[in-house]
């Protein structure tokens, strides 16, 4: 043993501590921290992603694996990615706080065993911040008109404890889930009073003709009492939503059904997983009018991004396709990176030559709310910026969305007629819904964008399109909802 080991054996038998372990504590994230306690991940791969690609959380890192970010990193491969991937995944599930996208298809497992062990004709129905689609969830909740003995049978439902009001038990997997109980018969009343936040069914009694909503066997019949128009789950999140049922004249929310195309995608170009024409005759397949390529802009090194010369070569390919394809269409778009500045990622002589183009923050992100505004501002006010990509850059459960002025974000593009991404990826929903019902006051359009980086990614439209639901978002107010003809005014619009 050699005098430095010695000193240190002295130095915590004195103190309890080590100061050089400290010291390397606090110059490491938290979130780098926390990586080391998934099994199998060691930290010469976590120095090489955290020096490598910036990471500093494990949401982070998750998303930088579903953007296949890890392939080309020295030790990694995409065997290595995939089953980093599901480690995270599963670390995630473990501290009991939950994307909507990761609970849904539970959810539905949940709902079918209720069905099949309770008696024929049992109501049963999601109710909380599960029905009413939230981005993050604490679990599943479900109410049932009927006994519940019968449906915690130890291996697709374990009762964990009952209280007061409802049973918190666990699927297979440890996801919670809680059981609310009623008479049938009443089942209306209670699945109203579980589903809206309490600002919400406070504001509700409170505006209501009537207030005894006892023993109503549908949902319908409380609104039909109270003499308020019906109002969807998702929107059942305050006061708000009540004074607009009032009001009237609300557009019917928008369905997935209803979008047309799919804009913000991205191929073998830069960092997706499919080809282009894999991308393309996907979207065609499944009755998309077009698809909107938006591969990453040259800035986005570590994306694989577009130098000119690989341009004009996508360019090529897309022009052939469109022969090939039509009447579904490819148009030339970029994701471009809205530089320090605020400026675009491409001189303007190239910048004219796209069909359009989303502007996206893809660096810096630790800028202070008025330096980031101002560099959205910028940004929007380029003439050639069509679309302002994942306005906060956020990642759900992993990293807040770097600080903005929404209001002067929203109002800049009002003026500059651009429109803002919802961007459907179920790890970003960002703009956040909050902020869609001032974008429709000031005239604004959003797009519910996938995002996608492989043809699978295409789906993610389905949990933009219930985030975009919560917003009060029509599809006459959404971009990727036009058909073609009225997207490409759309396009001639933003070049007047």
């Amino acid at each position: 043993m050699g005098k430095a080991i010695a000193g240190k054996i002295r130095e915590l038998e004195r103190t309890g501590t080590l100061a050089a372990l400290e010291k390397y504590r606090e110059m490491t994230p938290q979130g780098v921290q926390d990586m080391l306690r998934i099994k199998g991940f060691g930290p010469k791969k976590i120095k090489s992603l955290w020096k490598g690609l910036e990471v500093e959380t494990i949401g982070e890192l998750l998303y930088a694996c579903n953007e296949n970010r890890l392939v080309e990193l020295k030790g990694f491969g995409a065997k290595t990615q995939e089953d980093l991937r599901k480690k995270l995944e599963y670390f995630l599930k473990s501290q009991d706080q939950f994307l909507y996208a990761t609970l849904e298809e539970v959810g539905e497992e949940v709902l079918a065993h209720l069905q099949q062990a309770l008696p024929a004709g049992t109501p049963v129905a999601f109710v909380g911040a599960f029905r009413r689609r939230n981005p993050v969830l604490k679990g599943i909740e479900l109410l049932v008109g009927g006994d519940l003995s019968a449906v915690f049978d130890g291996e697709e439902l374990r009762l964990v404890r009952q209280e007061e009001d409802y049973y918190l038990a666990r699927t297979a997997d440890e996801i919670p889930v809680r059981l609310f109980q009623c008479r049938p018969e009443a089942f209306g009343s209670k699945l109203f009073r579980h589903t809206g936040t309490e600002a919400f069914t406070q504001y509700f009694l409170e505006r209501a003709q009537e207030t005894d909503f006892r023993d109503l066997a549908e949902e319908a019949e409380v609104f039909a009492k109270a003499g308020i128009p019906y109002i969807e789950p998702e929107l059942r999140e305050g006061p708000g939503a009540v004074d607009r049922a009032l009001v009237g004249d609300r557009k019917p929310l928008i369905e997935v059904e209803e979008v047309r195309g799919v804009l913000h995608a991205h191929s073998t170009y830069s960092d997706g997983i499919n080809s282009l024409r894999e991308m393309a005759e996907y979207s065609r397949d499944r009755g998309y009018e077009y698809l909107g390529i938006t591969d990453h802009s040259k800035s986005a090194f570590y994306a694989n991004g577009l130098k000119e010369d690989r341009l004009r070569r996508q360019w090529a390919e897309i022009d052939v396709l469109n022969e090939e394809l039509a009447p579904f269409k490819i148009y030339k778009g970029i994701e471009s990176d809205i530089l320090n500045d605020g400026s675009l990622d491409y001189p303007a002589d190239l910048l004219q030559e796209f069909d359009f183009i989303i502007a996206s923050v893809h660096s810096n992100l630790r800028m202070d709310q008025t330096k980031a505004t101002k560099r959205l501002l910028a940004a929007i006010a380029n003439p050639y910026t069509t679309m302002l990509g994942h306005p906060t850059g956020r990642l759900l459960l992993a990293r807040e969305g770097y600080p903005i002025d929404h209001r002067a974000v929203i109002d800049a593009c009002a003026e500059f007629r651009v429109a803002i991404e919802l961007n459907a990826n179920p790890l970003r929903l960002d703009l956040d819904h909050t902020w869609i019902e001032y974008a429709l006051e000031k005239g604004v359009l959003l797009s519910v964008n996938p995002d996608a980086h492989s043809t699978g990614g295409i789906h993610d439209i389905h949990y933009g399109v219930l985030a975009a639901r919560k917003g009060g978002l029509s599809a006459d107010r959404c971009v990727c909802c036009f058909d073609r003809t009225d997207f490409e005014a759309f396009l001639a619009g933003q070049r007047v």
